[in-house]
């Protein structure tokens, strides 16, 4: 039985990766230990389902079947910067989602049905672009100085008009994402 580290994303448009390679550039003057997301890479998580089997995965598509059918295409407006878990303690590097109630409530509804077949609840989803990842605290100040000056930046709206299943394979520079199927909304 073979297995796949697989994920559930709605892809960044491309039309919108400048905006977003304009802000990591900013993080990139700092001298700090940050590993980027490389801009072909950036996408929305809707759900890690970390190593499943591949026999899985028409279980998964048939769920995510399932909850699309009540959705219609919709636009997300991508604006703001922040840290994980917060600006003292940065892990992760985000850009996030101003009004994604419908962004939340297709993720709510997916989660649910995955927890049906043995995945567990997310424990909170939040919407965002993982830009980057701190691996330690070398300039950690500036970092958090420039989080906050891009706390409101406006990158753009963008219509989701699909969401994807993508396998993820780990290696020494970096994830090399694979898309497996795509589910159009």
């Amino acid at each position: 039985m073979s297995q796949i580290r697989a994920f559930l994303a709605i892809d960044l448009d491309d039309d919108l990766k400048p905006k977003i390679n304009k802000v990591m550039r900013e993080f990139k003057k700092i001298d700090a230990h940050i590993k980027y997301v490389d801009l072909q890479n950036l996408h929305f998580t809707l759900k890690f389902f970390g190593d499943i089997d591949t026999e899985g995965i028409d279980l998964i598509a048939s769920k995510v079947e399932k909850v699309i059918n009540d959705f219609d295409s919709f636009n997300i407006k991508i604006k703001g910067c922040g840290a994980f878990p917060n600006k003292n303690r940065i892990k992760v590097i985000w850009v996030g989602l101003d009004e994604d109630e419908i962004l939340k409530d297709l993720h709510d509804k997916l989660d649910n049905e995955f927890n049906e077949i043995g995945f567990d609840l997310d424990r909170k989803f939040s919407s965002h672009l993982t830009i980057g990842r701190m691996k330690s605290a070398k300039g950690k100040d500036k970092v958090k100085k420039t989080i906050e000056e891009y706390a409101d930046v406006d990158i753009g709206t963008m219509k989701v008009n699909a969401i994807t299943l993508k396998k993820s394979t780990l290696t020494p520079s970096g994830p090399i994402y694979e898309d497996l199927i795509e589910f159009r909304l």
